[in-house]
């Protein structure tokens, strides 16, 4: 186990490196000038080249990326080109913004998604019918227009809810949750879908087995043998697919937090690419990468809590 997570860890610098690049070269491609969105659209051809080499923009791509790397391996991810303002406090302001949307989302996916598919696989019938109905739906709808009808619904007719804006977990709980509701409704609904029917189709398949039946017919309890066998052997496909869902997760939160104006790392990123603004991407393109890295650690650590056999590879 602790060699799988040291593999893992080695591989993570390269995806560091090779996600920061293809950002880097992917955002020279996109067209506009950070010194011209600076001085403005009357500034003259000699103001805007003298402030590309006060920016270092002028120099070759190659050097303005190892320029950058060089700062990461210190920490330093560099200062805004519009702002000014260093890139790691920009991202620790908006961190707990995107890290409470993405973890809430995750928790409900988890928790729904088992029990639902746990539910339809144990009850059957017209549940097993219902997910999938709901399943093709959720996959076919994308979050930002769940957000959007969402907003109309229960923000603007039955003003059930904020409809945009954030309020700090430290400065008061409820508001905190309360403006979180509808975005993570919005984030989770998909990933609720394709958890809960990954769940029920490896649960299926579990109840199929031997040793179940053997079970039922020692006078085990069906309780118990959905808990302890059932849920523990479904579970490990299930971690895959939940894994996978987080990780796109990370793209509808981009959407949902510019449709219910959440000051996160979404917005954050969205008005840097606009303003071509590269430190600012490159330093969010780097935590989301992370995070990614952090979510598959997660769910390497938990297949060996669930599976003996990863343990002694």
């Amino acid at each position: 186990m602790v060699r799988l997570i040291l593999t893992r860890l080695v591989l993570s610098v390269v995806l560091v490196v090779i996600a920061s690049l293809a950002i880097f070269f992917l955002m020279s491609l996109v067209p506009g000038d950070p010194a011209r969105t600076i001085l403005g659209a009357n500034a003259t051809p000699d103001l805007v080249a003298r402030l590309r080499q006060q920016l270092g923009l002028n120099q070759p791509l190659p050097v303005q990326y190892g320029r950058w790397f060089v700062g990461l391996l210190h920490g330093d991810l560099g200062d805004s080109v519009l702002s000014g303002e260093p890139v790691t406090s920009l991202i620790l302001a908006r961190v707990p913004v995107t890290l409470s949307l993405l973890v809430l989302s995750t928790l409900v996916i988890g928790v729904l998604g088992t029990l639902i598919g746990l539910g339809s696989a144990v009850r059957g019938g017209a549940v097993g019918r219902l997910l999938d109905t709901v399943s093709l739906v959720g996959l076919a709808l994308p979050s930002y227009w769940i957000a959007v009808v969402l907003v109309a619904v229960f923000a603007v007719a039955i003003r059930l809810f904020p409809a945009t804006g954030y309020s700090p977990l430290a400065e008061d709980p409820v508001q905190w949750l309360l403006s979180l509701v509808l975005p993570v409704t919005a984030l989770s609904l998909g990933g609720i879908t394709i958890v809960a029917k990954q769940m029920r189709d490896s649960a299926l398949d579990v109840l199929g087995r031997d040793y179940i039946r053997v079970l039922r017919a020692s006078g085990v309890r069906e309780r118990s043998i959905v808990l302890k066998h059932v849920l523990r052997n479904a579970a490990l496909p299930s971690l895959t697919v939940l894994g996978i869902t987080i990780v796109a997760a990370l793209t509808g939160a981009v959407f949902v937090e510019n449709v219910f104006v959440l000051p996160g790392l979404g917005s954050l990123v969205t008005q840097a690419t606009t303003s071509h603004d590269l430190p600012v991407v490159l330093g969010v393109g780097v935590f989301f990468t992370l995070f990614v890295i952090v979510v598959n650690l997660v769910i390497d650590v938990l297949y060996g809590v669930l599976n003996p056999k990863v343990r002694v590879r």
